[in-house]
């Protein structure tokens, strides 16, 4: 059974929250040397030899290309073995051989690229500062590394492993940690940047006392909060997530620390933050919707744990992440950086004029986000839909998108196919373009929008029709142009 919609509606030059070209790209990535569990089994498989110092100099060349101009070591050593050419402990890589660390930070300095030099792991990657001989392995593991790295035209500062959570509201050890490293530090190498990046934001209680107090003790330069929508820690996190920044970004304004972003361009292969399901990559659109949603409060710069071996260079020399789709996924999105990091849709349109509507929510200026629960969707059963509408006299753009809704645990997916077609008279129309959206396949937990984009110049038509074929249940909103 058809539904059939008729809108006569103006199409408007639509205001977008975050213009084309003011979103920020990723200009930072960590890097990950060490294969600890079934996390990392694409972007560290064990059939790849992760010591290679060709691959890092390749796999960084590869960073640069894609914009990255800051790298972050997550740890340089990992189970009592370094990734340097250390006299605390045995190496990770053979003997005779430059280090991986040495031939990133020599590539890094060749490209004019930053790099924050790690403090773990003392012994791996649950290191616990609360244990006086793990505290004091990465006091002396930042003291040897000073000696051989902090001079070095790459070293740009420290990221301290101390991923302690914000919420509800940062704890006194937290900060004393964080504190005692950033101590260490500064009397090593006075001039280093000092990085964390804590998690937390999703329960973190903006509005307890102790909350900005809290964060404004800390004696850091950076803090690139974890946006945690890899994670996956809500149902729904982008909603609630942009409201979250905007309190964040009200905090920052009078502390003498960057607000950065570390945004999560990952998803699960099984199930979620396990140790025993792979990390792969998330839609693109998902992971744009983040980066438009950091932008818009103005953070600093924007960095992801982690560009390389999750969204890779399509002709790399060595290639990493889940096959096909890291390469798919690292090309979409160059294409949309070289397009000019446009905004994927718009948020806000200017009001238009409607008459004979007998579904105002496909034109009402509101746009639907990433949560099923939200009015401004129109949920189209399975089945075949027609959207017909007609355009306001003198009106000769004939530039339309269609905004949609992925999420797959819920059965809600994007129309197979989207036939546009055009009228003069409104009784005879013309197909004039099919659009067939891809679905990307990692959907098990992410929610997102996609937009289904049209674009037909021709004077004489003033009636259009959308035809939909839904597989599914559909949610639909906003036609803009």
């Amino acid at each position: 059974m058809k539904r059939f919609l008729i809108l006569t509606l103006c199409l408007l030059t639509c205001a977008t929250m975050v213009c084309g070209g003011n979103i920020k790209s990723v200009t930072g990535t960590f890097i990950n040397l060490a294969y600890q569990d079934v996390r990392n089994r694409y972007t560290n498989p064990e059939g790849v030899d992760m010591t290679d110092p060709a691959l890092w100099r390749a796999k960084i060349e590869d960073m640069h290309e894609m914009g990255m101009e800051y790298l972050i070591f997550m740890a340089v050593a990992n189970d009592g073995k370094s990734f340097y050419p250390s006299t605390l402990m045995p190496h990770h890589y053979p003997d005779g051989r430059q280090s991986p660390v040495e031939a990133i930070m020599d590539t890094a300095a060749k490209l004019g690229m930053k790099v924050f030099m790690s403090t773990g792991w003392a012994e791996n990657q649950d290191d616990n500062l609360r244990i006086p001989r793990i505290k004091q392995r990465q006091m002396d593991m930042m003291a040897e590394l000073a000696g051989l790295f902090g001079t070095h035209e790459a070293f740009y500062g420290w990221y301290l492993p101390v991923e302690d959570c914000l919420g509800p509201v940062l704890t006194d050890y937290a900060v004393e940690a964080v504190n005692a490293l950033t101590e260490r530090a500064r009397t090593l190498t006075p001039k280093a940047k000092i990085l964390i990046s804590p998690y937390g934001i999703f329960n973190s209680n903006f509005d307890h006392p102790d909350y900005a107090r809290q964060i404004g003790r800390l004696k850091v330069d950076i803090i690139a909060y974890q946006d945690e929508v890899g994670c996956v820690r809500e149902r729904f996190p982008l909603p609630r997530l942009r409201e979250n920044w905007k309190r964040l970004a009200e905090i920052h304004s009078s502390l003498p620390i960057e607000m950065w972003a570390n945004c999560e361009n990952f998803t699960w292969e099984r199930g979620t933050n396990d140790r025993t399901s792979a990390l792969i990559p998330a839609a693109p659109e998902r992971f744009m919707a983040q980066l438009e949603a950091a932008s818009e409060v103005g953070v600093k710069r924007i960095v992801s744990f982690m560009m390389c071996g999750i969204f890779e260079p399509k002709q790399s020399k060595y290639s990493l992440g889940q096959p096909d789709l890291s390469a798919r996924a690292g090309e979409e999105y160059m294409r949309w950086m070289e397009s000019g990091r446009p905004a994927l849709r718009e948020r806000e349109c200017a009001e238009g004029v409607i008459t004979h509507c007998s579904e105002t929510r496909l034109v009402d200026g509101v746009v639907g986000d990433e949560n099923t629960a939200n009015p401004a969707w129109v949920v189209l059963p399975k089945g075949e839909h027609e959207i017909s509408f007609s355009l306001t006299e003198g009106s000769k753009d004939a530039t339309f998108s269609l905004g949609t809704l992925n999420y797959s645990p819920e059965g809600v997916r994007p129309p197979s196919r989207v036939a546009l077609y055009g009228s003069e008279d409104g009784q005879t129309y013309e197909l004039l373009e099919v659009k067939q959206p891809y679905v990307w396949p990692n959907d098990r937990h992410d929610a997102w929008v996609q937009t289904i984009r049209f674009s037909h110049h021709n004077d004489s038509f003033k009636y259009f029709r959308l035809v939909l074929t839904c597989p599914s249940k559909c949610c639909v909103d906003e036609i803009q142009n």
